[in-house]
């Protein structure tokens, strides 16, 4: 990511700036910032050290507790170096998980440049399409940077504003998002044209918004904030007998135990949860995660190219796992459906509107489908929603593309998702 490369190069040129000190300055420089860095950790232990869990909890303080996985807290270095040594405790790093975008394409403009960009268009499968309907009385969680909550496009959608990312791990009624990324996958799932009508319109205009800021304005955030706001979701479903769906349009390489578990506990208690496959393509076995979990839906970008008769799956798309190709069944690491993520208009965290690519772009069309589908069946469980959207994909096999190919294949999964 741009952002991350302009990072590295302001922290090289600051340690170039330290080399013109002596070596026994630059060296207690380092020893003192050393002690002064923070860790966010996961504290566990077998079930017969409980109380030794326990002693810890009370002594660190719990940012999220998450019962037998143990308990997450922020220590310095001296309390990380000590916890690590005491006996049968285990004590792990918490992982983070980036935003699935590239940085915008364009300068941001004041008014869209078409009030249904081609991604609206494609998944509506009506190029003359001038405004989307549906989605009422369903709930669609973005877990992501934040939203702009007052952008006109949005503010009518917005029923719950929360941050996971303070000192405090659930902060009610705010979700400012100063990146930009949240705001713009907010957009593309439920945007509704503005009181003025001459916004732009996501294709479940109707659905109520959840904005869960889990990353910070860097795009960046902890596996146990983002653990925490999906099971909040569900248990906030559950509480409002609401049917939600969950957008993450973020990932990691790695498998994160925390958001694992996190994923199925929403998916026990009925909330669909779809996640970006990642931008790490064209090769394959290149999902990240939570998109690669089997209760999670993957979604594979398309780009507004036409090859073999399709549209294209996305060089930059992450791809699955070839050995399953052709089975329809979902298993780890695999793609499942595939929707517009290249060079999408969404609205953007300062009132106006940008384009970006990723598959964090192809996620909200796929997480909209969802609440349009569920809006107009609300007799659906979510297994059964789920399985509609696989179905629809079946309709529009993609075949254009690195590893794209007849049928379910590791590039598109079932295919391309659509309203008809």
């Amino acid at each position: 990511m741009k952002k991350r490369r302009i990072l590295g190069a302001a922290v090289l040129s600051l340690a170039m700036g330290f080399s013109m000190f002596s070596s026994a300055a630059f060296g207690q420089a380092t020893e003192k910032a050393e002690s002064q860095q923070s860790y966010r950790v996961l504290i566990h232990a077998p079930a017969v050290q409980t109380a030794q869990v326990k002693q810890m909890k009370d002594k660190h303080g719990a940012r999220w507790d998450f019962g037998s996985e143990g308990f997450t807290t922020t220590v310095n270095a001296q309390q990380y170096q000590a916890l690590q040594k005491i006996k049968n405790l285990k004590v792990e790093l918490v992982p983070e998980v980036e935003i699935q975008a590239t940085a915008p394409i364009k300068a941001a403009a004041t008014v869209p440049s078409d009030q249904t960009p081609w991604g609206i268009q494609a998944i509506y499968n009506d190029s003359a399409i001038q405004r989307t309907s549906g989605g009422n009385g369903i709930k669609v969680a973005v877990l992501d940077t934040g939203v702009n909550r007052n952008h006109i496009d949005l503010v009518q959608n917005v029923e719950q504003c929360k941050d996971f990312t303070q000192t405090s791990p659930l902060v009610n009624g705010s979700c400012t998002d100063r990146n930009g990324h949240g705001t713009h996958v907010a957009g593309t799932a439920l945007a509704n044209g503005g009181s003025d009508g001459l916004g732009i319109y996501g294709v479940a205009p109707e659905a109520e918004l959840w904005a869960y800021k889990v990353l910070t304005d860097s795009g960046s955030g902890y596996s146990d904030d983002i653990a925490g706001a999906i099971r909040h979701v569900a248990d906030e479903a559950a509480r409002t007998g609401s049917k939600a769906v969950i957008n993450m349009s973020l990932g990691s390489s790695a498998k994160d135990t925390l958001i694992s578990n996190a994923v199925d506990y929403a998916y026990s208690k009925g909330v669909l949860v779809v996640a970006a496959a990642g931008n790490s393509g064209p090769n394959s076995n290149t999902i990240g995660y939570p998109g690669a979990l089997v209760n999670a839906v993957a979604v594979a970008a398309l780009e507004n190219v036409q090859q073999n008769g399709t549209y294209r799956v996305a060089n930059f798309s992450s791809r699955g796992n070839p050995n399953t190709d052709g089975d329809y069944v979902i298993q780890e690491r695999d793609v499942e459906i595939s929707s517009p993520g290249s060079a999408i208009e969404s609205t953007w965290y300062d009132g106006n509107y940008n384009t970006i690519s990723g598959t964090s772009m192809a996620t909200p069309h796929v997480a909209g489908l969802a609440a349009k589908i569920w809006s107009a069946s609300p007799t659906l469980s979510h297994v059964q929603l789920r399985a509609q959207l696989q179905n629809r994909a079946k309709q529009y096999d993609i075949k254009g593309g690195t590893g794209a190919a007849t049928g379910d294949d590791y590039a598109s999964g079932f295919g391309f998702a659509r309203v008809k």
